[in-house]
């Protein structure tokens, strides 16, 4: 029998806020090592604001709320950055500094997340543009990269610090439907590989059914398991 692993990421009757208003309500989610999770739902929905509520950008006033051992109903502003250093996070726009060739990117990580020793950065940094296929544009600027490469990119700085769990939300809006098969393969590599869970937002129906995973979904003010039987109509999300 499999061995059931304790959640790292764990909401129980919890209230999601944005800007001072519940955006969802009563919001029971388990993550656990090493899981792939879906995160659906229209524009507005509270996708974002779940996942701003597991970063700590949003307070949570009411249930339970725990992320990789941080109480969200206690955590202080002290320890928000080191919460943050245990996950990796994936925007759509990429948000990479423009000034700055890749290799100065992820350094910019490192140096801002503790990391002192000249070697141990530059072993770093060659690790993961090596897991990402990215090792020979790391002295390129992100204007030179494609679209698809800079999203690589913006990976291997999501997981610099070897993190519990990425959070990805919509990293693959911009990208065309082959660049985001590819960026796909390599979120599940790094979720089987090194046992990452991985929350992903998403509007994409081929990216699920090509990479078929447990699915929760923000309607009507909450956010629910997706039951196997229920067809989504992916059009109006």
């Amino acid at each position: 029998m499999a061995e059931i692993r304790e959640p790292i990421i764990s909401f129980a009757h919890a209230d999601i806020s944005n800007g001072g208003m519940t955006v969802i309500h009563d919001l029971n989610l388990d993550i656990r090592p090493g899981e792939f999770l879906y995160l659906l739902g229209k524009v507005g929905s509270g996708k974002t604001s779940i996942i701003k509520t597991i970063i700590a950008d949003n307070p949570v006033n009411k249930g339970r709320a725990t992320v990789l051992g941080f109480d969200l109903r206690k955590i202080s502003q002290k320890e928000i950055p080191m919460l943050r250093r245990k996950m990796g996070v994936v925007f759509q726009d990429f948000q990479l500094l423009m000034d700055r060739n890749v290799e100065e990117n992820l350094l910019f990580v490192l140096e801002a997340t503790g990391w002192k020793d000249r070697r141990k950065k530059e072993r770093r940094i060659a690790e993961v543009l090596d897991a990402v296929g990215m090792s020979s544009k790391m002295h390129k600027m992100p204007h030179q990269l494609s679209g698809g490469e800079q999203q690589r990119v913006c990976i291997a700085r999501a997981i610099l610090n070897n993190p519990e769990i990425i959070l990805a939300d919509e990293p693959t809006a911009n990208l065309d439907s082959e660049t985001a098969n590819g960026i796909m393969l390599l979120l599940r590599k790094l979720n089987e590989d090194l046992d990452t869970a991985v929350l992903l937002v998403t509007h994409n129906r081929y990216l699920c059914d090509d990479f078929p995973a447990k699915m929760m979904i923000c309607e009507n003010e909450s956010c629910h398991e997706l039951e196997s039987s229920r067809e989504i109509d992916f059009e109006i999300l």
